[in-house]
């Protein structure tokens, strides 16, 4: 038997604790409950997690363990995402409901399980079911490693900034009341931001006071921003008057810094930004703008908050700046161009060089005939004119289980009928429905063509793709062209997403590594669009041997 000494002892612990503590196992409860909530002057009871709103910060580090217990205390069935987590191997975590899971039913609770593998950055957590995300989100943190540092100049501070949307209404009630009567939902009633919605609206917040959300800084200090947009409907706008904003991140994956006045974030993305306070005194307006360049109704009232320095005296004047123009598509689209990922040593862009799956999908909307509704048809969402039909038994446990007669794996990998996408669309604007997959080989190299259509109207739509991250090499307006576009393709640094707006009346290009076994949602993330049928999934297959396949599901996962 080796004998060791003490000391010796002493210095082998000290060498292995950092290994030890390096990643760690995060415990955290979330329980689902009606809370009673006074905005624009009026109250109204909504679905909270403990209470809160926005939800509690989820801090963890790269490569920890997240335990998240959610006990559901509504009316209402409730499952999370945790929009952005890969989710390697463990797609019963995931959470969109009857996808990869059924839903957590009133009485009934279910623990989140899932390691934060290879990601660092800002993601967000959210509802997977009914329109509830409209107030149970929240923002995901996920600190470096111990001992790594940013790849950006080290932040004094940091704060978490999450954007929403806000109805006087019952919200599932309204939902419920469109689709009786086959109509589109009405629009919020006010953003918000961090659950203001702030002094300019037309009845303030009584959370926090009159003034709404307030960030309080130092000068002379550099600032983090990690902004959030977890808004059901809305493109969004951010402008911080008098300052500049210099962008790190996008969607937990660090980029080309680049300065800005002004960032365009849609529906699930995460941007994360750098704010020098080089002012020496005074409170300037934060402001929230909608993005909207057709003529489609949205909430178009800006939301304001103050950015104020502390040692400022309470009446000093505010410092205002102008919102972009609802329909300034320049500076949407100029945002986007810039982007690129960080393509460090540290932090590689491994773009897919070679597609073994070249895939084409038109995404906008149909009408199909509904003797109940007003007009006697109803507006569907659909992917290359197929409008998704959910079903009443997860996807994932249906594809595990091989059991039959819930979904076919017969999604067409391009339209079954081609025409002008971009123009006003054929005549017929039915649409087929069906509950249909697409299978892809384990690791195989996937790219999808997302083509917006000019059916009713073209807009823009942000793609969100559970399980991936995806690499966005191309866009353009108008057709899509196999023969002349990838040649413009960006295959050395282009910006890695999880979730990308297609724009409007044109195309984008994504590309991916199948790699994670499982079933994967691809869904618009406009609610209404999703909630109308805009989605499908994909099933990934096991690889070779117990590393390259999903586990088995958790002992508790609920039951539909």
């Amino acid at each position: 038997m080796v004998q060791i000494s003490w000391p010796r002892a002493a210095v082998l612990v000290l060498f292995i604790l950092p290994v030890l503590v390096d990643a760690r196992v995060r415990h955290y409860k979330f329980n689902i409950v009606a809370t009673n909530v006074t905005k624009l002057c009026s109250t109204k009871p909504i679905v909270t997690v403990n209470g809160q709103f926005p939800g509690p910060t989820l801090y963890a580090r790269e490569g920890d363990t997240v335990l998240v217990k959610v006990v559901n205390h509504v009316k209402y069935n409730v499952t999370i995402h945790w929009h952005g987590v890969r989710q390697l191997r463990t797609g019963w975590n995931d959470g969109p409901a009857y996808i990869t899971q059924c839903p957590i039913q009133p009485r009934q609770s279910f623990v989140y399980n899932f390691t934060l593998t290879g990601q660092r950055g800002t993601l967000l957590w959210h509802a997977h079911i009914l329109w509830l995300r409209a107030t149970v989100h929240g923002a995901i943190v996920i600190l470096p490693k111990l001992g790594v540092s940013y790849p950006f100049p080290k932040p004094d501070k940091e704060e978490v900034i999450v954007l929403g949307e806000w109805w006087k209404s019952d919200v599932e009630a309204m939902v419920d009341q469109s689709t009786k009567v086959g109509l589109p939902p009405n629009v919020s009633d006010s953003h918000t931001i961090n659950g203001h919605t702030g002094p300019l609206a037309s009845c303030p917040s009584l959370q926090g006071g009159a003034d709404g959300y307030r960030l309080q800084v130092d000068t002379g200090k550099r600032y983090l921003l990690r902004i959030i947009n977890a808004a059901l409907n809305e493109d969004l706008f951010v402008k911080v008057a008098g300052h500049q904003l210099t962008v790190v991140e996008v969607d937990a994956v660090y980029t080309k810094p680049f300065k800005t006045d002004t960032i365009f974030i849609a529906p699930g993305q995460t941007t994360n930004v750098l704010l020098t306070t080089d002012k020496r005194t005074g409170t300037y307006l934060i402001t929230v703008s909608p993005f909207m360049d057709v003529p489609i109704p949205v909430d178009n009232r800006t939301t304001t908050a103050t950015l104020h320095y502390n040692n400022s005296l309470a009446a000093t004047a505010l410092t205002t700046t102008k919102p972009p123009a609802q329909n300034a598509t320049p500076i949407a689209t100029s945002y986007l161009d810039s982007l690129r990922s960080l393509n460090s040593k540290e932090y590689p862009a491994l773009v897919p060089q070679n597609v073994d799956h070249s895939l084409f999908f038109t995404i906008g909307v149909g009408v199909n005939p509904c003797p109940s509704c007003l007009n006697g048809s109803r507006v569907v969402g659909v992917m290359n004119n197929i409008s998704f039909v959910m079903p009443t038994v997860a996807l994932l446990q249906a594809h595990y289980y091989n059991i039959s007669g819930i979904y076919t794996a017969d999604f067409p990998g391009r339209p079954i009928f081609a025409y002008n996408y971009s123009g006003p669309g054929p005549k017929n604007l039915q649409t087929m429905n069906g509950t249909r997959l697409y299978q892809l080989p384990y690791n195989s190299s996937v790219q999808i063509v997302l083509q917006d259509t000019g059916v009713i109207s073209p807009e823009s739509h942000p793609i969100h793709l559970h399980g991936f991250n995806f690499f966005a090499v191309g866009k353009g307006l108008g057709n899509y062209n196999p023969a002349s576009d990838p040649a413009n393709f960006n295959l050395v640094d282009p910006v890695e997403r999880n979730t990308m707006s297609v724009p409007t009346g044109g195309w984008t290009a994504i590309r991916f590594k199948a790699d994670n076994p499982g079933v994967w949602f691809l869904h618009c993330h406009f609610e209404v669009h999703t909630t109308w049928g805009l989605k499908m999934a994909f099933i990934v297959e096991n690889g070779k041997g117990p590393e390259e396949s999903i586990l088995p599901p958790p002992k508790d996962l609920p039951k539909c």
